[in-house]
């Protein structure tokens, strides 16, 4: 029996996974109403079968997997919470935002209270390739066999652990490093610009810190793209942070950065549309000039 597994979002890293799922002999469902044009034609791309209605989505799919920005996972809960008490539908619900454990067990008690299965799951890596995919998919939960199943069609699927918040707490730890570092570079690479410093700092860094600074040159150009969903996922991250009694700061400031990023024009473009010619000194010079405007 072929695996139905429902998707929302359709960006780029849920149409990329949807892409994986169908070459591995899934059918792949979504439900487009109100989404952009944008995240309709990545959609049709992939091979989506778009269906009228959240009810006629979890009423259809085996397995459902939330891939959205991270301010907007608790609300889609919501609503595929009011779809399987409508329909009475069955659905393994995995939530697979970059979200604080906290708020994934909330999201996780919703689901249940409505009469569906729920997995903890956390994405690590870029979209994946069908064919070639090194995306981790980090899973926990006292009920996680059906998510385990899509190794079968594409997915690296990693089990750690039988209680909620564990995959997402894992998310967390990781995009605290990746992505807090890159925040840090690009804040402390504008400082240098906005005091003449670029230069001298270059040179430094590539005498002392080279592995850095080319990481920081892969990273930065295609972040702005990225800059404005990374804010809620730094939020989450310090949240996270809080709960355990450690220093939120860190990660707030990072989302600041990417908030001042986000109030670039770099921002608007995205990962298809932007210039892939931009080098990380122009970035940073753009995102300097916004900086010295505020």
């Amino acid at each position: 029996m072929t695996l139905i597994v429902g998707i929302l979002g359709t960006g780029d890293m849920g149409h990329a996974v949807g892409a994986t799922l169908r070459a591995g002999g899934a059918r792949v469902v979504t439900c487009l109403a109100g989404r952009s044009a944008r995240s309709r034609t990545l959609a049709a791309d992939a091979g989506f079968d778009d269906l009228p209605t959240m009810d006629d989505l979890v009423r259809e799919a085996d397995l459902f997997l939330s891939i959205i920005a991270p301010a907007a996972a608790s609300e889609l809960g919501e609503r595929v919470a009011a779809s399987l008490r409508a329909t009475g539908a069955q659905i393994v619900f995995a939530e697979c935002n970059a979200i604080a454990p906290h708020t994934v067990r909330a999201i996780g008690q919703i689901i249940t209270a409505a009469g569906g299965t729920f997995v903890d799951a956390g994405i690590v890596g870029g979209p994946p390739k069908p064919g070639q995919s090194d995306t981790r998919f980090y899973a926990s939960g006292p009920s996680i066999g059906a998510f385990a199943s899509l190794a079968e069609y594409g997915l690296q699927v990693r089990i750690i652990g039988s209680e909620i918040g564990q995959a997402s707490g894992l998310k967390m730890c990781y995009a605290a490093l990746t992505k807090g570092l890159t925040a840090l570079g690009t804040e402390l690479l504008a400082a240098a610009h906005l005091m003449g410093l670029g230069d001298a700092l270059r040179a430094e860094q590539e005498a002392s810190t080279p592995d850095l600074l080319h990481s920081l040159m892969r990273s930065v150009p295609t972040m702005p793209a990225k800059s404005r969903r990374w804010v809620g996922e730094m939020e989450e991250i310090a949240a996270t942070f809080d709960d355990l009694g450690l220093t939120p700061r860190m990660l707030l400031g990072a989302a600041d950065i990417y908030r001042l990023v986000g109030e670039t024009p770099l921002a608007d473009e995205t990962p298809q549309t932007r210039d892939p010619t931009r080098t990380l000194d122009a970035v940073i010079g753009i995102i300097a000039a916004q900086a010295a405007r505020k």
